[in-house]
């Protein structure tokens, strides 16, 4: 029980009086948060979103600025800004969400009037590659869910902008689960800049008192015989599969129940084997794809529900009807066995015995034991459906799924989310039966049973899941067990890795120091890497980038698993004879320390970030991207370089745009082989529009692999190559990878518009040939709508006259222009002219939903 005087609330000007309650870890844990950049562990349920709060009012008061608070999913920021709202005593209209659901042009403008800003990291990702928002005053970023900071997840891209572009930085991170060893989260320290750690554990006296027994106990189910029927005949059609791979030498095994570990090694072979153009790599690949996804159907019915085993057969019958169908979804469903295993599938009129199993613990904790709430957390979005409709005529029960749609579901919405959460808080219903959306960091109610209802092989997520009980009383949690299957072995790996993390997060709390100070020592070999051994910096082309080893990720199967200058020498001038110097095309070196220094704070008149180095907005070298470029690195990594300004746009053609007349079309080593043989768009087509729209049109082919792709005739390649030369007069270059490609790109756009003092335009300097593009071209440059939009607009009124002299409510009634775009256009078209500049800062980005267009 807490004490009596734990129970005052908290005074402070920015709280607002008793809805905080003192808690003195959480009162310790804040103020160590606020001396520096800190990592909070600290058990589920107890309150990790309150020491941050803490930590953002004290920062706000003191330093001022704003506070920027990311959680990794849309129910997770609303939650908190709903917390927020409650507990902060600041207007809440300065307490704003950014997710996809809010559109670019408005987050630009929401960001300038808010002191507290909740997204999600992609969000923000997009918004700092576009150059729309700055973080130059923030003065506290926190991570929710911070062991998520690693690969190329957003939060690490963000973290490294944050350091480097804000006045005042202060990072909190948080997290109930951070890493498995000492090495993972420092990993997650590191990429976040974290150098101080602090740990609450169960065992801490403060945190006791608030915590409560939960019973653990797993059930094991014994599965009949005709779904082991089922399993056997798809595991014939594996071990055939496998003897295969072994007749070609990448697998030592024909057994079935082989690991995910010797499949991600088959896989790395074959590809050795088809970048070395061995015909049987593109075989063996092909049949290491049905290994894949028969494994997943065993999975199903062994673990899941014939129901989810049914709803996967006739998504691969579909997939094998489609065009472009895959060999491997055609052979999985004309195999005989395969067909047996569905024909045995559609005949099961029973349900799994897991359903039974739920439905009996589900009354033993509602009825006999006088329980009020409970959550069934199930891998499988079609368990998880089939489970609702099996358990609705005993209990009230409601679904939580996350919002993309699959195929035979339509998900659910952001505001179905909250209003189903609200729901089950309300006690209005008892039982939510949830896919893994409400594992992490989710305020799930304070429950009596968490059911798993099929082990999950981390810690993390099982940790995440345990901790919706035993916060206020004691609870229980049941984890069911299909005997003799993969269930069993997930369950044991999870004990095991739970064991090892809670042991570690002792460990750390014991080591914090030793921790804190590998941590230091690892930033002080990095700064030290950019140093010559007698104190001068080094040349740039000795040092290479440090790349980050990927941690073995689990392979998830088909299926409905519900799961960032100096201005150029002289000597780099053209030659006398006009040609350029072999200077002109080198990479133009970075501003030294004494030119920086001069820089100021790096803004520029619009509000837009001019990276270190720029003397003013004129200097900037801008690289204009397509917004479906995002996934690549390369948008990232041009945005942190020094001189360079990125912006996102929606482009009508390519995907780089360079200068007013070079656009560049990117495209990997297999997606150009694709786009020659079935691609939906073919090369020759978007060059084709590339070449007509720039006078220096560029296509980039990335990767060393360009003739071993798809088992295609290298002469067919280069005929290609030379048709896009020759017949388009495109430039073909190619690259080794991403990095080698975001250094091809800078060096153009340098040439472009610091030596050729060149300009960008996203729509080149070549005038369209027809009529029709010439009036489309009109028409989309009208506040960067785009050509579809555009080709709706004039279809829609017949002229470009009628589409500028149009009423805002006429132009919302076009298909494709929602209320935003149509006060854009009116806006442009009839706003007087307020003189021209340049670095103009719109355009649209990927997030879903982004506003109503």
């Amino acid at each position: 029980m807490a004490t009596e005087a734990d129970a005052v609330s908290i005074d402070h000007p920015l709280l607002v009086e008793g809805v905080l309650q003192r808690r003195r870890y959480q009162i310790e844990l804040a103020t160590a948060a606020r001396a520096g950049h800190t990592l909070v562990c600290l058990p589920t349920g107890l309150g990790k979103t309150t020491v941050s709060l803490l930590v953002t009012a004290d920062r706000l008061a003191e330093a001022g600025g704003t506070a920027l608070f990311l959680a990794p999913t849309k129910p997770l920021v609303q939650q908190h800004a709903d917390f927020y709202r409650e507990a902060l005593s600041v207007p809440d209209d300065e307490i704003v969400v950014f997710t996809g659901d809010v559109s670019p042009d408005d987050r630009g403008d929401l960001w300038e009037s808010a002191r507290i800003v909740i997204a999600t990291p992609q969000v923000i990702e997009n918004d700092l590659v576009g150059n729309r928002i700055s973080l130059r005053d923030v003065t506290h970023l926190t991570f929710d869910e911070c062991h998520r900071a690693t690969g190329d997840y957003s939060y690490v891209y963000i973290a490294e902008r944050y350091h480097a572009d804000a006045a005042d930085p202060l990072v909190t991170g948080m997290s109930a689960s951070p890493g498995g060893d000492l090495e993972e989260i420092e990993i997650v320290c590191e990429n976040l800049g974290i150098d101080n750690v602090e740990v609450m554990t169960e065992d801490d006296a403060d945190v006791d008192e608030y915590t409560h027994d939960t019973d653990v106990r797993w059930e094991q189910i014994e599965l009949p015989d005709e779904l082991l029927a089922i399993r056997d005949a798809l595991n014939e059609v594996i071990a055939d599969r496998l003897e295969k791979l072994k007749s070609i030498g990448v697998s030592d095994t024909t057994d079935p129940d082989l690991s995910q570990r010797q499949l991600n090694a088959m896989r790395g072979e074959l590809k050795r084997m088809m970048d070395a153009g061995n015909s049987d790599g593109y075989t063996g690949m092909s049949t290491h794809a049905e290994v894949m996804k028969l494994r997943r159907a065993v999975e199903l019915v062994e673990t899941q529900s014939v129901e989810s085993l049914r709803r996967y057969f006739e998504r691969q019958r579909n997939a094998a009807r489609s065009s472009g169908a895959s060999k491997a979804s055609q052979r999985l469903v004309a195999e005989p066995k395969v067909r047996e295993a569905m024909r045995k599938a559609e005949a099961f009129d029973d349900l799994h015995p897991k359903f039974s199993k739920t439905r009996l613990l589900l009354a033993e904790t509602l009825g006999v034991n006088g329980g009020d709430r409970a959550i069934v957390f199930t891998e499988s979005r079609d368990t998880a459906e089939a489970l609702v409709e099996f358990l609705e005529a005993s209990v009230d029960v409601e679904r939580f799924v996350g919002q993309g749609d699959k195929e035979g579901s339509d998900g659910m919405s952001q505001t179905e989310q909250q209003e189903t959460l609200d729901a089950f808080r309300a006690g209005e219903f008892e039982v939510l039966v949830s896919t893994s959306v409400a594992e992490e960091g989710l305020d799930v109610p304070e429950v009596d049973l968490v059911l798993f209802y099929e082990p999950v092989p981390t810690a993390i997520r099982s940790i995440q899941r345990k901790g919706r009980t035993g916060r206020q009383a004691s609870g229980r949690v049941v984890v069911l067990m299909a005997e003799d299957t993969r269930d069993e072995a997930f369950f044991w790996i999870s004990r095991r890795r739970e064991k090892q993390m809670r042991q570690e997060l002792r460990d750390l709390k014991a080591a914090t120091g030793d921790l804190e100070a590998e941590i230091a020592d690892e930033d002080q070999a990095n700064l030290d890497a950019f140093e010559e051994p007698d104190g001068e910096t080094g040349n740039a082309t000795d040092h290479e980038d440090a790349g980050s080893e990927a941690a073995d990720a689990e392979v998830a199967g088909s299926g409905d698993v519900d799961r960032g200058g100096a201005d150029p020498d002289d000597a780099a001038s053209p030659d006398a004879d006009g040609q350029p110097g072999l200077t002109d095309f080198a990479a133009e070196t970075t501003a030294d320390e004494a030119t920086a220094d001069a820089i100021g704070d790096g803004i520029d008149d619009d509000g837009v970030v001019a990276t270190a180095g720029v003397a003013d907005a004129d200097d900037v070298v801008e690289v204009v991207i397509d917004q479906r470029e995002l996934d690549a690195g390369i948008a990232k990594d041009l945005s942190t370089r020094s001189g360079i300004r990125t912006r996102l746009e929606t482009l009508a053609v390519g995907d780089y745009v360079l200068s007013d007349r070079v656009a560049v079309e990117r495209k990997s080593a297999a997606d150009f082989v694709d786009s020659l043989l079935d691609g939906d768009r073919s090369v020759f087509e978007q060059v084709g529009e590339l070449s007509r729209a720039y006078a220096r049109p560029v296509i980039v082919i990335e990767g060393g692999d360009l003739y071993t792709q798809r088992n295609v005739n290298p002469n067919a390649i280069r005929g290609a190559i030379a048709s896009l030369a020759v017949d388009f007069g495109l430039s073909v270059l190619r690259t080794d990878d991403e990095a080698d490609t975001t250094e091809l790109f800078e060096t153009i756009a340098r040439r472009e518009q610091e030596t050729r003092d060149r300009e960008v335009s996203v729509h080149g300097e070549k005038t369209t040939k027809t009529l029709a593009e010439q009036q489309e071209y009109v028409v989309s440059a009208i506040a960067d709508i785009g050509p579809v939009t555009a080709r709706s607009l004039l279809e829609h009124f017949g002229t470009v006259e009628a589409v500028m002299t149009a009423r805002e409510d006429d132009l919302r009634e076009v298909d494709g222009v929602g209320t935003v775009t149509a006060e854009r256009i009116r806006e442009v078209v009839g706003s007087d002219y307020a003189g021209s500049g340049r670095g103009s800062d719109t355009g649209s980005d990927t997030d879903t939903g982004s506003g109503s267009e």
